[in-house]
């Protein structure tokens, strides 16, 4: 994918994210802005995923240590094909499948439930070295 596909992605998950606070009332949308472009180019050139095999083990991994930055990821991952768009509508309501936070199994995609700062690195590092112990080749990205 060259650079302008990846900026029109970008912007277009930026755009979607502004709605999705705007609608949901919740805050941390500067956080979740700050890290478009990077899960943009992670997710759509860097990744080895598959959106219809979201669990296989030699897949890569990103750690989102931030998880007030959700609604980033999930935006990425509806877009990446992983779930429908229509669940970005529901952000944050009740019994929505996507909070504020993400909580892993919640939709495909998420790796870990994340909120409390600082515990990703502790969580990349185990699943690291159980990747390691396995013998696989995947990333794994904090």
């Amino acid at each position: 994918m060259n650079l302008d596909e990846l900026s029109d992605i970008s912007k277009e998950i930026g755009k979607k994210l502004i709605y999705m606070h705007a609608k949901s009332k919740e805050s941390h949308i500067g956080s979740s802005l700050s890290i478009v472009d990077i899960l943009t180019v992670l997710y759509f050139s860097i990744l080895n995923i598959d959106p219809k095999d979201p669990y296989n083990p030699d897949r890569d991994r990103l750690i989102l240590s931030k998880g007030h930055a959700a609604s980033a990821l999930y935006a990425i991952l509806s877009k990446r094909g992983f779930f429908s768009e229509e669940i970005l509508d529901t952000f944050a309501e009740n019994n929505s499948k996507i909070s504020v936070h993400p909580e892993r199994f919640s939709v495909p995609g998420i790796e870990i439930s994340s909120g409390s700062l600082g515990h990703g690195l502790s969580i990349g590092v185990g699943i690291s070295l159980m990747a390691k112990k396995r013998k696989r080749n995947s990333k794994h990205i904090l």
